[in-house]
């Protein structure tokens, strides 16, 4: 099976997992699938996908698990003792064949009870997917071809200076894969880490995350603010829980003009940085070194992530360009762990869109990565943020 453990996720869909539990108990939502390019999906892949998620549904931390988690210092004891009871519910999620039998995903239910979904079910149906359209053969080829590429991104990433993990859970191609370039890349000195639980476990490496679009979101969904407030609360939502920890912001669930509006002299000193996942980068990079210095705060003395549909190349292109002006660190997926001859990767997501019965949204400073299922409340929420076309 392709997921044997709660902990082949990504570290934030613990941390938001931890908060939802804590701040949002009686928050409701529903997480909605998307495939933004075009891939071949046949009903028996759909078959398998189905097949698979009923595994995950029958998964449990174990004592080892909880732990290696309970040594995690902004995990405190009653996580710790909710994750031991924890356990997908298959009733949460239905999964059938749409237009093309691209697959349609619904997860619906209490936040913190659906949080763990995403990243395990984005990874089943990458794995499924690829599994099948290389089943007729030409996979020895293909495999061989990322080796190739992965032994060259291994020799440019040891030319660089810059700090990178990797990233690449949701899309990768298979679980092996991401744990042969995990192999690969963990003694470079500049490897600071993965994104995934089970692999960072495995291999002593450090866990990386903070928060994702989903947590901005469902800010837009409580009774006690305004939506305007909405992007606020959140990030004091996530200063109440981790008390200096995990202290990155991610910049544009409402495109980053909206978000530093929000972003004043409180929330960027109590922040340690800043995380950039769609837009031009180094325009995205000027208008937040821009707004540290307005509010005169050294930019070096603080963190810029970048996590884009990022290569190599365009890491080492954006380094170049910013090292020195602030602390730049990179995270690394599709590029890393699903770069074959032959295959183009999926562009799949899941969603947050609605929360506690409201239509909520994620709007992009990239197009074409924004998603919302209701025009009335989009337009409504750009006029509140007075986001641009």
């Amino acid at each position: 099976m392709i997921i044997n453990s709660l902990l082949d996720t990504d570290l934030y869909k613990l941390t938001m997992l931890n908060v939802a539990l804590h701040q949002f108990s009686t928050t409701d939502v529903e997480y909605t699938f998307k495939c933004r390019n075009e891939a071949k999906f046949t009903e028996a892949m759909i078959v398998d996908i189905n097949a698979e998620v009923d595994h995950f549904c029958t998964l449990q931390f174990t004592e080892d698990e909880l732990d290696y988690l309970s040594n995690i210092r902004f995990f405190k004891s009653d996580f710790i003792d909710f994750l031991r009871l924890y356990k997908p519910n298959r009733k949460h999620i239905n999964i059938s064949a749409g237009r093309n039998n691209v697959p349609e995903i619904t997860v619906k239910g209490s936040w913190y009870l659906t949080v763990p979904f995403e990243v395990p079910v984005l990874a089943i149906v990458n794995e499924v997917y690829f599994r099948h359209i290389t089943a007729s053969g030409g996979m020895e080829k293909i495999y061989n071809s990322g080796v190739k590429r992965l032994e060259e991104k291994y020799k440019a990433i040891s030319k660089t200076g810059f700090q990178f993990s990797d990233f690449g859970t949701r899309r990768r191609l298979s679980h092996n894969w991401q744990e042969e370039v995990i192999i690969k890349l963990k003694d470079l000195p500049n490897f600071t880490g993965t994104s995934n639980v089970y692999f960072a476990k495995k291999y002593d490496l450090v866990p990386i995350g903070t928060m994702a679009h989903e947590f901005i979101q469902v800010g837009a969904g409580q009774n006690d603010v305004p939506l305007i407030k909405s992007q606020q609360k959140m990030l004091q939502s996530w200063v109440d829980e981790y008390r200096g920890d995990l202290g990155i912001a991610l910049s544009d669930t409402y495109g980053v003009d909206a978000f530093l509006r929000d972003f004043d002299l409180y929330f960027a000193k109590l922040y340690d940085g800043v995380r950039h996942d769609s837009g031009d980068p180094l325009e995205w990079a000027e208008k937040i070194i821009t707004h540290y210095e307005d509010m005169g705060i050294d930019p070096m003395t603080k963190t810029l992530v970048f996590s884009d549909g990022l290569t190599v190349d365009k890491a080492t292109e954006i380094w170049t360009m910013l090292d020195g002006r602030a602390k730049i660190a990179f995270g690394i997926g599709t590029h890393l762990t699903n770069d074959f001859e032959g295959l183009t990767p999926l562009q799949i997501v899941m969603k947050i869109t609605t929360c506690n019965g409201r239509p909520v949204a994620k709007v992009s400073d990239s197009p074409g990565k924004g998603m919302c299922h209701d025009d009335h409340y989009l337009t409504y929420l750009k006029d509140v943020f007075k986001i641009k076309e």
